[in-house]
């Protein structure tokens, strides 16, 4: 299947094309408000989320002159899930990110990474370096800390379904809670955060929309190891304009790890968002004006 054929909704279009290894990958591609002003951009989502993460944002950077393709990742959203789960990891989504660049005749772009979509960026720089002109990394570096890891190995999988849109909410609420505590009595905020995270089922029940499988990079996981070091993956992406955006309250990312990055890159553009734990929704005030000055800046 190719990326031909797209279907119009709500202010972009659904493409669904091919990966090297015959999964069909889903996008939404957001067309530029014309003239165009710089390079497409790149929307990636973190671990357990999809493209409907950047509903909001991804409309904002079209209106201003952009493309914006924000993609599911293999086994969320549209997406297909893998027969084989070994597949759930950074280096196979970079080759999805890059099949998907190709089918979409996109040469380069900016990238936006939030936490698992930062590390996929990485990865992307790391083996195709012009393919990736910029980059703004949401609440994920290249070291990562080991209390959010345990907290995500704690949850991720439980795809328990519930009744109702309002139970989703409150689901969401009980995994999120801690990162948005002042939107703690927002019922709103929830209930969007629920529509974006949750599906429905044939039978009516919802059910959180990913591939329960791609638990499966946590079954080794070990709190008191050392997590990963991808300093030398970052290396590449390092030579490219990069915006940091970071929660004040993340459990994943911390302050030391934004100071190590800009030892590697004294020019880095970093951000904190204040009373946000992981990750930012890049629609708050602080992170918008970052991202939009950065745009501006960057082809």
């Amino acid at each position: 299947m190719d990326a031909g054929a797209p279907v119009s909704i709500g202010g972009y279009e659904e493409r669904i094309v091919e990966t090297i290894d015959g999964l069909t990958i889903y996008a939404r591609d957001y067309p530029p408000l014309l003239p165009e002003t710089g390079l497409p951009v790149i929307c990636l989502h973190g671990l357990t989320r999809n493209s409907r993460d950047f509903e909001i944002v991804a409309p904002r950077i079209a209106a201003l002159g952009r493309r914006v393709v924000a993609a599911d990742m293999r086994g969320r959203g549209k997406s297909a899930n893998d027969p084989d789960p070994a597949h759930y990891v950074p280096a196979v989504y970079a080759q999805d990110v890059l099949a998907l660049m190709d089918k979409l005749e996109i040469a380069k772009a900016v990238f936006i990474g939030t936490s698992m979509g930062g590390l996929i960026t990485m990865v992307v720089a790391a083996l195709a370096p012009d393919r990736v002109a910029a980059s703004v990394l949401n609440d994920v570096g290249p070291k990562l800390n080991a209390a959010g890891l345990s907290r995500i190995a704690g949850y991720v999988g439980h795809v328990q379904p519930v009744g109702s849109w309002a139970e989703a909410a409150e689901a969401i609420k009980a995994t999120n809670g801690t990162a948005f505590p002042e939107r703690a009595d927002d019922e709103r905020f929830w209930l969007a955060f629920a529509r974006r995270t949750f599906r429905e089922r044939d039978d009516g029940q919802l059910e959180l929309d990913y591939d329960p499988h791609i638990a499966l990079a946590f079954v080794d996981f070990d709190e008191d190891a050392p997590p990963p070091d991808l300093t030398p993956i970052f290396a590449a992406l390092a030579q490219k304009p990069m915006l940091s955006v970071r929660g004040a309250l993340s459990d994943l990312f911390g302050d030391d790890v934004v100071a190590m990055m800009r030892a590697q890159k004294p020019e880095l553009e970093a951000v904190t968002i204040e009373g946000v734990g992981h990750a930012p929704m890049l629609d708050e005030p602080e992170a918008w004006d970052a991202v939009l000055s950065f745009l501006a800046k960057v082809d």
